[in-house]
């Protein structure tokens, strides 16, 4: 199942994701996100606007589908470079490690993420 046609909304999807996947949503990891989203959406609305909807979205999910959602979008967007996939994956390693610890659920979805973008770079 893919929910994102755009990639900067699915990038903030993931990062939405890596933020709650403990099963908090830490102010911290919420104000980093918000100023990634930034530089996704130069508009200071749209930016807040769109990680109200990534955020609304994530939380309607049944968290065991969102692994294949991942999956299969990353798979449609294989237009983008490695090296764009590889900073998303710092940027969620980051996220992570904004509240000052980093849950073992954290780890098993960075991980997780780790290794689609390793299968999405074998394609490339």
């Amino acid at each position: 199942m893919i929910i994102h046609q755009s990639f900067a909304d699915f990038v903030l999807f993931l990062y939405v994701h890596m933020a709650q996947v403990d099963g908090e949503y830490h102010a911290l990891e919420e104000e980093l996100i918000l100023r990634k989203a930034r530089k996704l959406y130069p508009n200071e609305e749209t930016a807040k606007s769109k990680l109200l909807q990534a955020t609304q979205l994530h939380k309607s999910m049944d968290p065991a589908i969102i692994p294949g959602v991942i999956r299969e979008t990353f798979k449609q967007h294989g237009e983008v470079k490695f090296s764009q996939k590889y900073k998303i994956y710092t940027d969620m390693y980051e996220i992570i490690n904004a509240d000052g610890r980093i849950d073992a659920s954290e780890t098993a979805a960075i991980d997780e993420l780790k290794q689609i973008i390793e299968m999405a770079a074998g394609r490339e």
